[in-house]
């Protein structure tokens, strides 16, 4: 029995040494779709989903934790006629998304390219980001028109940063197609710290008895000019959302060129 549980044991670690070994560089692109959540879209996941891409590089450090790094870009829009979040508001946008995080991976299962064991886990991930955003309508850049008064120093509102930071975070399923092709899909949101992804936070600005729909400032904030100034307009207290879905393509790159390692319990890698 001791002869067994040595030789066992001698097995075993054969086999997390060859796997300790796999660790690898990962690149690739990644194709799928973006949407947002927030003041004209305040729960509806996927509504006015549009494609989105990017490209990303993963750094295996076994086969249980990853590190990545992605450059993801995708359009997001929302309009009160299609979510009916506000009844008599109108108000609508459309913004192109730049995200740049980098975030943690972790595989329930063990994973490895290649492997005919370990080539499927599911998995989930998190970490940080800086995103680029500017909400336009019509070809008309909303930032630049004040519609809550930031222009005049409304209430002391000043013009907003359309840049910030995000915590991303989601969960995938991996699948190793070959020994250096893998293939992912996976579904992230990003908790933004700013309320306008969508240029609607607070409140109106414009006195109804000032309200001229011949000055496009005036039609940007108030489209049904149904209000009066400091009535609500968005929801200060929730911050927006934008998410990202998809798949992800890559090649595993040996650039440290590790010597290959065999695993006899597996038959290669």
């Amino acid at each position: 029995m001791k002869k067994v549980s040595v030789l066992i044991m001698i097995l075993l670690l054969l086999k997390v040494s060859a796997y300790s070994q796999s660790t690898g560089i990962e690149v690739g692109l990644f194709a799928g779709g973006s949407y947002y959540l927030g003041d004209i879209n305040p729960g509806v996941h996927f509504q006015q989903t549009h494609s989105a891409g990017g490209v990303i590089a993963r750094y295996n450090i076994d086969m249980r934790w990853s590190v990545r790094m992605s450059v993801l870009a995708g359009q997001v829009k929302a309009a009160d006629e299609i979510s009916q979040a506000v009844d008599g508001r109108n108000l609508a946008f459309e913004s192109m998304i730049t995200d740049i995080s980098s975030v943690a991976e972790f595989n329930f299962f063990p994973f490895i390219n290649g492997s005919s064991q370990n080539y499927m886990t599911p998995y989930i991930f998190g970490g940080t980001s800086i995103f680029f955003f500017n909400p336009e309508l019509n070809g008309e850049e909303l930032k630049n028109y004040g519609t809550e008064g930031q222009n005049i120093g409304y209430k002391n509102r000043f013009p907003y940063a359309t840049w910030g930071f995000a915590i991303p975070f989601g969960v995938g399923f991996k699948y190793s197609l070959t020994e250096k092709i893998g293939v992912a899909f996976e579904w992230g949101m990003r908790k933004t710290f700013t309320d306008y992804i969508d240029d609607v936070s607070t409140t109106y600005y414009i006195p109804s008895d000032y309200f001229n729909s011949s000055i496009i400032e005036h039609r940007l904030s108030d489209p049904t000019s149904l209000h009066d100034a400091a009535e609500q307009r968005g929801n200060l207290e929730t911050m927006d959302w934008f998410n990202f879905f998809g798949i992800s393509i890559t090649i595993e790159f040996d650039i440290l060129n590790r010597s290959t390692c065999i695993d006899l319990t597996d038959g290669y890698r």
